[in-house]
């Protein structure tokens, strides 16, 4: 189990890299990983279902003890990534299957690499991992709901079958996780270590198996989409940040809203987008996947640096 648990922890400081090399191998040899496209809901399920044995009833405590933080967090995450996406859509003048699938990363919960992410840039973590458990609990209603107002003028949009996915995917996943670490919580926390490796294998899964089934696509509209899919994510950190600041909440709390907003559960959007739309649709999300994995960590450097400085001034005076 040590073994194991080194692995994942190597797995997730790497984490941008195996997607990276991954998504590339599937772009080049996409017959190798093809094969995954049907199975990227049960993937999802099994990246959800060992979330939910990380979480406990304390997680969710943070919404009565900071009430205000976690309503800012999880408004500021419905409201900025699915309006920005859906402005980015008409900027760019996106094709419909594109359009939607920027839309659909817009309209997902938050990702749980927004977690370490705050960890890393010395944010709340506690409030991350709140908005993060708040926010995929409402991932049923919203993100369908979000998505049929701001899509269907692209493609035709079934609010119903979209909620169920979510609830087969997501929800039950996560509840049926956080009975067994609730029934079993010895036996669980024993594993704690390795849980992280299932998550970074499923989304390399995942992220493999849209490019692999889009390659002709991502030849002709990669490019539009990475630009599309960078801007996403930065306006996300910079308006999650500001709206934080202009609320009043504390450097800490803010850090943590910023990545919280400006990080999707990209694996979420990838798997509706190929299970509702067509293949081209979860392309946003795989990108997704591969870059705010990369912006993330230099984001939560800079501010762990920043951290850094201003204790070391506070010392010197």
């Amino acid at each position: 189990m040590e073994t194991l648990g080194k692995i994942s922890r190597f797995a997730t400081s790497t984490f941008a890299l195996w997607v990276i090399i991954f998504a590339a191998l599937s772009f080049f040899i996409p017959q190798g990983f093809a094969w995954i496209a049907p199975h990227v809901s049960l993937l999802l399920g099994i990246i959800m279902f060992g979330m939910g044995l990380t979480l406990t009833v304390d997680d969710f405590k943070g919404v009565f003890l900071a009430p205000k933080s976690v309503l800012i967090g999880v408004v500021a995450q419905y409201t900025i990534m699915p309006l920005t996406a859906f402005a980015l859509a008409y900027a760019f003048n996106l094709p419909p299957e594109i359009a939607a699938g920027v839309i659909l990363v817009g309209c997902c919960p938050g990702g749980t690499s927004s977690n370490v992410m705050t960890f890393m840039a010395k944010g709340n973590t506690a409030l991350s991992v709140t908005i993060t458990a708040v926010s995929t609990l409402l991932a049923p209603i919203m993100t369908p709901t979000l998505t049929y107002l701001l899509a269907s003028q692209w493609l035709s949009v079934s609010f119903m079958d979209m909620f169920l996915s979510i609830v087969q995917v997501v929800l039950l996943p996560i509840i049926l996780g956080v009975v067994i670490r609730m029934l079993f919580s010895k036996q669980v926390n024993k594993s704690m270590d390795v849980l992280p490796l299932i998550s970074v294998v499923g989304i390399v899964a995942v992220a493999s198996a849209v490019v692999a089934v889009n390659k002709e696509s991502i030849m002709t509209s990669g490019l539009l989409i990475f630009a599309v899919v960078v801007l996403h994510n930065c306006i996300g950190y910079l308006l999650g940040y500001i709206a934080a600041k202009a609320l009043k909440l504390d450097f800490k709390d803010q850090k943590a809203i910023s990545i919280e907003v400006g990080m999707q559960n990209s694996g979420l959007a990838a798997s509706l987008g190929l299970a509702h739309f067509t293949p081209i649709a979860a392309v946003p999300g795989a990108i997704f996947s591969v870059w705010h994995n990369i912006s993330g960590p230099l984001l939560a450097n800079w501010w762990a640096k920043r951290s850094q400085d201003d204790s070391d001034d506070k010392k010197a005076a």
